[in-house]
């Protein structure tokens, strides 16, 4: 009974592993489909999403089962309780990376101002966190899940400023405006994947350290002082 347990968590850790990098490749897809402006390759991450759907429903399926007829403890608990939620995660950042593809091949084309913008720079550290995140999941490993979380900032602050850049940009002249909007809602989808790897560091954090960090990472990474809950009512 124990060898097939270990078996299922295997499975399980493996099918995480292949839709992470699925998704990886997805999102990295779609912004290549931007910078060569190739209708081929946003197509291409389209078509593919359904395969991102198929693993979430397994993956789904796997941790149902797990829980049914069996009892894990510890890490196994953990990563059996986090895995819902990392695959929910994924999902999502496949979600995101069909939506820029779909995005991009409404624009069309680079606009002119395209060189002016963050998108390169967002992408890039987007896809550092993410590929962080991973990287944490496959090897165990905190202090990649808090690389990830502590880059969130910077992508923030970058999505900040390429808004106001975008926003300047479109007062410049009428003719930027629907070229402007439809970029700033590709940084914007850039930023979310953000989001949702850092909600994958998080979990990944929770599985190898034990500690929930959800909402209060400040204070377990960066040693920031917690305020005070109120008592519950």
């Amino acid at each position: 009974m124990e060898r097939h347990f270990d078996k299922q968590i295997e499975k399980l850790r493996t099918r995480i592993i292949k839709m992470s990098s699925l998704v990886a490749e997805q999102f990295e897809f779609a912004v290549r489909a931007a910078e060569e402006e190739s209708r081929e390759l946003a197509n291409l991450v389209i078509a593919r999403d359904r395969k991102v759907n198929d693993y979430d429903v397994k993956i789904e399926k796997g941790c149902m089962k797990i829980f049914a007829l069996n009892h894990p403890v510890a890490m196994d608990l953990r990563l059996n309780m986090s895995a819902l939620t990392i695959n929910g995660n994924l999902e999502r950042i496949g979600d995101v990376a069909s939506a820029l593809a779909q995005r991009w091949l409404e624009l069309g084309a680079k606009p002119a101002f395209f060189d002016r913008t963050a998108f390169r720079e967002m992408a890039t550290v987007a896809k550092g966190m993410l590929d962080n995140a991973i990287d944490s999941f496959i090897e165990n490993n905190a202090k990649l899940a808090e690389k990830t979380i502590e880059s969130d900032a910077r992508l923030k602050r970058l999505g900040n400023e390429n808004a106001a850049t975008l926003v300047e940009i479109m007062r410049e002249s009428p003719e930027n405006v629907e070229p402007g909007v439809a970029t700033l809602e590709l940084c914007r989808l850039i930023e979310r994947l953000g989001d949702y790897a850092v909600n994958i560091a998080e979990d990944i954090y929770f599985i190898v350290e034990a500690e929930t960090i959800k909402h209060n990472y400040e204070k377990f990474l960066f040693g920031a002082d917690e305020e005070s809950d109120d008592d519950d009512d």
